[in-house]
């Protein structure tokens, strides 16, 4: 087999970038290790920027994200029982995020690939990446026990944090991380959302945030200790604790019932550098991890996704180089301002294990500070809709 460019990983990078290469006439084969049902499988994020929005409207597959998602001009930050609406729209000339779960985002990406007959092969194992330091990449994998291989000009690795790619080229590789000493436990139900924008809560007992997927489901998280596992928490203790750390109006609107997905997410903070070893390009969790405290995960991948999708257009279209020599060092650009953000906003609404009286006093000076200035809002909201890419 030969293509121009091979995609590892399914994923919302990987199918995005695939999707905006079709539109751009650039061939493309997806190889991905799992099936598609447990790609879709994946509870992962929702608020969308508008810049990831503007690039599923020009992969051609952003009418049911129209239709379904929620726009959301402001979401609230809550600490010392009170809430405070942070005003996206009013901070950044009109901009704002959209609610539009991760895995409807995959869904509707894998339709239009599927409906261009574009191929992608799922369950592809020992996938080994090969050649990619000189002119002639080759991917080889293993299907049905039958041994493969494509050779291509460029391969593009959207395999996440755990995938082959970023493993290749290891030697090359500096990292930077921070793992934070807590985690989120998540709880999805078919549950109307306490409130119509997402509440951000500092509290004595630990962070929660209140999110959702649509009007009739939510999205609940509180953070836990590291050692908890998810069977230690039934329904009721976890409903029981995240009303402990709401306000009492909202505690008093919030509907409770069954969960239909709940887990355990620890928190990272990684960088890998640089993002580009020769003819092989890393995307998205494979060259990078926030904690989800500032809503950047899934955006974050989108971006690389930009700068990737135009530096190959430009190969292929007008035969320069110049966007693919770029490539790391522009997203590693607004790589380490959304680490910063993400960092930023995770120590500000935590409670961290060593934290002492001082501490907690300056979290909450912090705040105080940030709900009362006009310019430490304005920052917050220009970070959070995303900054230009």
């Amino acid at each position: 087999m030969r293509t121009q460019v091979a995609i590892i990983g399914a994923g919302p990078s990987g199918l995005l970038l695939g999707q905006l290469l079709h539109t751009y006439g650039i061939d493309a084969v997806i190889l991905e290790r799992k099936d598609p049902d447990y790609v879709l499988s994946r509870i992962r994020a929702g608020v969308l920027e508008q810049g990831l929005v503007g690039m599923l409207d020009e992969a051609g597959v952003g009418a049911r994200l129209h239709q379904e998602g929620l726009v959301h001009d402001g979401f609230e930050i809550a600490f010392s029982g009170k809430r405070h609406r942070i005003d996206l729209a009013g901070n950044t000339g009109g901009k704002h995020v959209t609610v539009y779960g991760q895995t409807e985002v995959t869904r509707d990406l894998m339709a239009a690939r599927k409906a261009a007959g574009l191929t992608t092969i799922y369950d592809a194992a020992d996938v080994s990446l090969h050649d990619f330091d000189g002119d002639g990449p080759k991917v080889r994998w293993v299907k049905d026990g039958v041994s493969h291989e494509l050779a291509c000009d460029f391969i593009a690795g959207c395999d996440g944090f755990h995938g082959v790619s970023r493993q290749s080229a290891a030697g090359a590789v500096q990292c930077f991380e921070r793992v934070y000493p807590f985690g989120w436990l998540g709880v999805l139900s078919d549950t109307p959302p306490v409130s119509h924008e997402l509440i951000y809560v500092n509290h004595d007992r630990g962070f929660a945030l209140c999110s959702m997927r649509s009007t009739q489901r939510s999205r609940y998280y509180v953070q836990c200790p590291l050692s908890d596992d998810v069977a230690q928490w039934s329904d009721e203790r976890f409903w029981d604790e995240l009303k402990h750390r709401l306000d009492p109006e909202a505690a008093g609107r919030l509907v409770t019932g069954p969960s239909i997905e709940k887990s355990i997410a620890p928190l990272r903070s990684f960088v890998a550098e640089p993002m580009r070893f020769g003819r092989l390009f890393l995307a998205g969790d494979a060259a990078h991890i926030v904690p989800p405290t500032g809503a950047k995960g899934l955006n974050l991948a989108a971006s690389d996704v930009y700068y990737l999708s135009r530096a190959f257009r430009e190969f292929y279209g007008e035969k320069s180089e110049a966007g693919i020599d770029a490539y790391s060092a522009n997203a590693l650009r607004r790589v380490w301002k959304a680490e910063r953000f993400s960092w930023w906003m995770t120590s500000m609404l935590h409670r961290f294990p060593d934290s002492d009286a001082f501490s907690q006093r300056i979290q909450t000076a912090e705040l105080d500070y940030l709900i009362s200035s006009q310019a430490a809002t304005t920052s917050l909201a220009e970070n959070y809709v995303g900054l230009p890419y």
